[in-house]
């Protein structure tokens, strides 16, 4: 529950008229937050390869282009796989023509080794005949489906949607299987990988949840997150990957970003922070007394907690006690303070 700041009007003596607005500093339990330094990942990138031997024939997209799943990135010369696909096709075709003669020959061998014309050896031999026969149409429609792949290799499609990140190859580049090709990644679903000290890294697991913060884009909360099973040797962290609910416009791969780990929760004592003012290396505020006296005090200040849509506010570290009230418009307070001491 999100307790707003309590502030009042209050009569400094002698300006009755004028009251200035104050807030109490107040104890309020806050949680406990640890920050580190994230890296932005896209759960879905890749590094095209060549997966046939042959020339690049046309290269469809760039870098910085977005491809929808499916879309052809690049084509190769294919005169090599549609040689070899014919050659295929003509070794299934003579397998399939072969295997009709065998399946003849054994049925008249077996018509004549019924009526015990032939010896036995002759049926075995057909019996063999027949079953390699088969099993050259086995090999040879392989044969084929693999002319057929090699073929469906020389088109080199999206496999998901995304952007192209860095082209490998140019046009009438020769290339092998492996070489590389075109590399990129979805914009769709992005992650954040980062590290914890294993002082912290159960309190991580327990509560299971991570802001992260890039500039001034809004920030994602992530019940998503995974947890090494091991710690680094040199550095002794454990490695934490968040999976990103959504993408805010900002969020790229590769960027730094800030990551926000509730470990538990402590009293922290709080404060309006436009109640702070800096003067010079001073951070001070106006604080009120019990006789409405306007005084100048430093403090020193740590974190600072958003209220929602409501006030923004400060923890105060020293200088100031719980209960305790300061001005919220410090401009106002100085003056009051300036004309207070001329009197």
């Amino acid at each position: 529950m999100v307790v707003l700041p309590v502030w009042m009007l209050i009569s400094v003596p002698g300006f009755a008229a004028d009251p200035l607005a104050v807030a109490t500093v107040e104890q309020r339990v806050k949680p406990d937050i640890f920050v580190t330094d994230a890296l932005i990942e896209a759960v879905h990138q890749a590094t095209l390869a060549a997966e046939t031997t042959g020339r690049i024939k046309q290269i469809f997209f760039d870098v910085d282009d977005v491809v929808a799943q499916g879309d052809v990135l690049l084509r190769f010369t294919d005169k090599e796989q549609q040689a070899g696909l014919a050659r295929a096709e003509a070794g299934q075709k003579e397998a399939l023509a072969r295997l009709v003669q065998a399946q003849a020959e054994h049925t008249r061998i077996q018509s004549v080794f019924a009526r015990k014309l032939v010896a036995k050896s002759a049926l075995d031999k057909s019996s063999a005949d027949l079953k390699a026969a088969e099993q050259r149409v086995k090999a040879a429609e392989a044969d084929l489906r693999e002319a057929r792949q090699q073929l469906e290799y020389t088109v080199v499609r999206a496999p998901y949607a995304g952007i192209v990140v860095k082209r490998h190859v140019s046009v009438g580049e020769r290339v092998r299987p492996g070489t590389p090709l075109m590399t990129g990644f979805s914009l769709a679903k992005l992650r954040a990988t980062t590290s914890v000290p294993q002082s912290i890294v159960a309190a991580v697991r327990q509560h299971g949840e991570v802001r992260i913060s890039i500039d001034h884009a809004e920030p994602v909360i992530s019940q998503d997150i995974t947890v090494y099973p091991y710690a680094d040797a040199a550095s002794h962290n454990f490695t934490v990957r968040a999976e990103l609910s959504s993408v805010p416009a900002g969020f790229y791969p590769g960027m730094f970003a800030k990551a926000y780990f509730v470990t538990g929760e402590k009293p922290r004592l709080l404060m309006p922070a436009r109640a702070v003012v800096h003067r010079s290396e001073v951070t001070a505020v106006y604080v009120i007394d019990a006789q409405g006296q306007v005084g100048f005090r430093a403090v020193r200040i740590g974190r600072s907690f958003a209220e929602g849509e409501a006030e923004k506010t400060v923890e105060v570290l020293a200088g100031l006690e719980a209960g305790e009230q300061v001005a919220l418009f410090p401009v106002k307070a100085g003056v009051l303070l300036k004309a207070q001491r001329a009197r």
